[in-house]
């Protein structure tokens, strides 16, 4: 090892992540629940996790996976957060189809500001027809023209927190200089998507940027993450593959003119920790007896992209048309295992079922603690993003257990040792465009 610490990030949800797991005695529950999700971010806050990150849709799926039929609005959610944790970062996701870029920049900016530098966007496109119809853009956008939005809007988005540089609010009672008028700066974006004037109404977030992240797997969705995200949540299933995946990024990353480690990876685990693998092992039978073989039917539909109800449950899993407009990046990773282990469509069904189309762990603390360290020291990822199958006491079990043994290691902190999520993550602050060309004029 060369001194290098893995990144972690907890995927809170309420419902958890096993179809399941709120099903289960011991789970609390609580989509809306803000006293259960406080709870949740300070016990990972209390582990030193880098980030907290919640996902988000513009639908409710009445026939989607638990977790994604009522939650609370993220960005909200992230303003109360900010009030009860101090150190972990806060990640939402916001659609650049469903929204628009003036008003994602400030509440991000805000945001930052509130937590003293803690804020992350995860840039999402949409994936889902059925959200279409809630804002007026029925028929859905094609995959081609989401993107092309999302890439014009990232560069509104920063170009607004560049309204201000860092030090244009003077607030000098004596001379009564309020601003310094030469340091705020009129965006005058005009483009295919969008015509924006600015400036933005608040100053330049303390990080610069909030932090970037992005989790489309598709051709077209890596070449955008190669150009913006600053950390990539993937679904990988074999090491190998994983390793493949972030070389191939890496290279991308690199032609689009940055560093290669400009970017992080963090690959899905669903962990599950028992005192023995044989405990952790009944766990994943509770939750299998649990799960409702229809709505564990629709959580593969909706992560494979076809209605696999039509299809013999004990036959093989068939050959499936690729996606073009839907969500990709799982529908190929979720036929290839069925593929690679010769998978029928049942086994295919309870699979995804339990792990929401990540890869599921099992075992003891260690055994799992083993498991990342290969694949953290074998260049698959940068670290992990957890989803818990249920809350909150695998969150609890996670940090009371399984961190020690990575903190041990030298896999992990000890300590937080910077205040920012960018500190957290190892990423540098982006210079304002204007004070970096004086600079370089200079």
């Amino acid at each position: 090892m060369t001194g290098k610490k893995m990144s972690l990030a907890l995927l809170v949800a309420g419902a958890g992540h096993h179809v399941a797991g709120w099903r289960l005695p011991e789970a609390e529950f609580g989509a809306e629940n803000f006293d259960l999700i406080r709870r949740i971010v300070q016990t990972a806050e209390r582990g030193r996790f880098d980030v907290v990150f919640f996902a988000d849709a513009v639908n409710a799926g009445r026939d989607a996976h638990p977790k994604h039929i009522v939650r609370l609005e993220p960005l909200t959610l992230l303003g109360a957060l900010c009030l009860c944790t101090s150190r972990i970062g806060l990640v939402a996701t916001a659609s650049t189809t469903y929204s628009e870029p003036y008003n994602i920049a400030r509440a991000f900016a805000s945001i930052d500001h509130m937590s003293h530098g803690r804020a992350g966007w995860n840039v999402v496109t949409g994936a889902s027809p059925d959200a279409a119809v809630n804002f007026g853009t029925d028929p859905f956008p094609s995959h081609e023209a989401r993107y092309g939005r999302a890439e014009e809007y990232v560069e509104v988005a920063k170009g607004l927190w560049d309204s201000w540089e860092d030090d244009a609010l003077a607030g000098d009672k004596a001379t009564g200089v309020y601003m310094d008028r030469e340091k705020m700066h009129e965006l005058n974006h005009s483009g295919a998507h969008f015509t924006v004037k600015g400036p933005l109404n608040i100053t330049r977030p303390p990080q610069g940027y909030p932090v970037i992240f992005q989790a489309g797997a598709s051709d077209r969705g890596l070449d955008f993450a190669a150009r913006t995200a600053e950390v990539v949540f993937a679904s990988q299933q074999v090491k190998e593959d994983a390793i493949a995946f972030t070389q191939g990024l890496r290279d991308r990353v690199e032609a689009a003119g940055r560093p290669r480690d400009a970017v992080k990876v963090l690959v899905g685990i669903l962990p599950i920790i028992g005192r023995t693998e044989a405990e952790a092992q009944g766990i994943i039978t509770r939750l299998a007896d649990l799960a409702d073989p229809v709505a564990s039917m629709r959580v593969l539909s909706d992560r494979i992209g076809h209605d696999m109800s039509q299809f013999p449950l004990d036959e093989p899993v068939p050959e499936l048309p690729d996606l073009t407009e839907k969500i990709q990046g799982h529908s190929v990773i979720i036929k290839a295992i069925a593929k690679r282990h010769d998978m029928t469509v049942r086994q295919l069904r309870d699979y995804v079922a339990a792990s929401s189309g990540h890869r599921l762990v099992h075992g003891t603390a260690e055994q799992v603690a083993d498991d990342m360290q290969d694949w953290f020291e074998s260049g698959a990822c940068d670290g992990f993003m957890v989803l818990p199958p249920y809350m909150p006491r695998p969150v609890e079990v996670f940090v009371d257990e399984l961190i020690p043994i990575l903190v041990r290691r030298g896999l992990f902190r000890a300590e937080y040792e910077g205040t920012t999520l960018r500190d957290h993550l190892g990423l540098p602050r982006p210079a304002h465009p204007a004070v970096a060309r004086r600079a370089a004029a200079e």
